[in-house]
This record gives structure tokens, C-alpha cells and sequence, in this order.
């Protein structure tokens, strides 16, 4: 005995079960002091940022991660992109609507109590207009891009059988319409 039924709930809190590939069942502590979660942040910025201005905001999201006790695994550069649909933000009572923006991405490693203090200083702030924080891995997940050929019809396989360049065997109708009339009567 010596458990409390806090204690036994506190471990629960700390301990988390995963499945490996083979389906065996390992333990993952997630304590304080145990490796952080990886998550990625999509993010879209004002247009407004000139394009000299574009590194600086970038760079001070990279510093904000790190200096919250986070890792960055990967991360691309913001470019600017024509938007699906024209999204709006409300910035000091007036609501800027917007056409464009700059796409960027950060992978990172942090503490997960930490994301939250993340979220609340990138809400605060003017340079984005939205953003997507997401749990994942850390193995690289960007998909290859294809080649797309010019010639979009598909080409259909032809399959040849011996003898099939030979000239057709004319049909004889009668010796068809027997061997028909003789399997019917059996």
C-alpha cells in the first residue's frame, strides 16, 4: 500500500503509453524535465511587411521559440502567396482584409507546457494573420515533388500475342452456325 489514489493519478498525468511499429507497448514520460513535444507552425504574415522587413519577423519567431526553451528541427523561409480566399483581421478597431500574405513554416521541439505561452505572444502580435500550431514528428514529412509530364493522355498498354501480326482468318459462317447446332443438340 503506501499509494494514494493522488499518486496514482499523478503517475497517469506523467505517463503516457505508445505503440511501437510491432504493436509492443512502451511507456513515454512526459515529466518535467523529459524531452519536449515536436510541433509544427504554419503561419501567414501581413503584406504589408516589406520584403527586406520579411527575414527580420521571421528570425524573431525563430528567436521567440528559442528563447521559450525550444528546438528548431526545420523551417522555411516566408514567400509570398496568393490566398484562396480573402481573409480579414481586426487590428486596432479596424478590419484589414487581405488577398496575399507570406506563407512560412517552423518545426520545433518544446516543452508542451510552453505552447501556450507561444500562442498567447503570437496572437499579440500585428505580423500575422493567422496561424496553425500542430503536435507531429520529428521525421521529415514534406512529400517529394512529382514530375508531371507535358503529354497529360494516358497511353494505354497494348498486349501482343505470338502470332497476332499474321493476317486475319476470314469467318465461315456456316461451319459456325454447325458447330453451334451441334453443341445445342448434345
Amino acid at each position: 500500500m503506501g499509494f494514494t489514489s493522488f499518486g496514482v493519478f499523478a503517475s497517469m498525468i506523467f505517463m503516457s503509453e505508445v505503440k511501437n511499429k510491432n504493436g509492443n507497448s512502451l511507456i513515454q514520460n512526459n515529466a518535467e524535465g523529459a524531452d519536449g513535444r515536436v510541433y509544427e507552425l504554419g503561419y501567414l504574415l501581413v503584406p504589408a511587411i516589406s520584403e527586406e522587413d520579411v527575414p527580420v519577423v521571421y528570425n524573431n519567431l525563430k528567436d521567440l521559440v528559442v528563447n521559450l526553451g525550444g528546438e528548431i528541427i526545420s523551417d522555411e523561409t516566408p514567400k509570398m502567396i496568393s490566398l484562396a480566399y480573402t481573409m480579414s483581421k481586426v487590428t486596432q478597431n479596424v478590419r484589414n482584409k487581405f488577398d496575399t500574405a507570406f506563407f512560412g513554416w517552423v518545426k520545433f521541439e518544446i516543452n508542451p507546457e510552453k505552447v501556450l505561452e507561444l500562442k498567447k505572444k503570437l496572437d499579440i502580435d500585428l505580423n500575422f494573420i493567422r496561424f496553425l500550431i500542430l503536435k507531429t514528428v520529428r521525421e521529415n514529412t514534406i512529400a517529394a515533388k512529382r514530375f508531371i509530364h507535358k503529354d497529360s493522355r494516358r497511353k494505354i498498354p497494348t498486349v501482343r500475342k505470338e502470332g497476332e501480326n499474321s493476317p486475319p482468318i476470314p469467318i465461315d459462317k456456316e461451319k459456325i452456325d454447325k458447330e453451334i447446332d451441334a453443341m445445342v443438340a448434345v
